[in-house]
């Protein structure tokens, strides 16, 4: 009897194990509580755990009843442009101010895609901006200048 093994079930359950053993490790260097009054440590534990249990059982289900999958070609392009733009975002929120920053990394993301025209790139960034601005600036009141000081405004 042959083993089917599914190598993007191993690969996406290996990062679900890893992001839960960061968040487990770091939730270690908070106070944790009792059952009853639980402290800020508490919930991030429980949580990394959860997510790394579950990766643990993609891993394994991927090494005993996998399906033969093949990933394809990697679209590097795209994974070099989303990297740029979270980097950038990242980088210079607090300069530019969120609504040039957002409108600049929804642009580079949208146009991370090869079958993306222009122009649709543009609609698809600024319907992104106002929709970011809107949900966190205005609905939950973050506390990020609209425009930067970079801008001189």
């Amino acid at each position: 009897m042959e083993h089917r093994r599914s190598f993007p079930d191993v690969l996406a359950g290996g990062i679900f194990v890893l992001i839960g053993g960061a968040f487990v490790v770091g939730s270690l260097g908070y106070e944790l509580g009792t059952p009853l009054r639980m402290g800020p440590g508490a919930f991030p534990l429980l949580v990394g755990a959860l997510v790394a249990a579950l990766g643990l059982a993609i891993v394994v289900k991927g090494l005993v009843a996998g399906e033969m999958i093949d990933f394809g070609t990697i679209p590097w392009r795209a994974v070099a442009v989303i990297t740029l733009a979270l980097m950038f975002f990242g980088f210079t929120v607090r300069g530019l101010g969120f609504v040039p920053t957002s409108a600049v990394t929804a642009l580079l993301t949208t146009l991370a895609s090869k079958h993306v025209r222009p122009l649709t790139a543009v609609v698809v960034a600024a319907g992104l901006t106002v929709a970011s601005t809107l949900i966190f600036v205005v609905g939950l009141q973050l506390r990020i200048p609209l425009w930067g000081p970079w801008l001189g405004f």
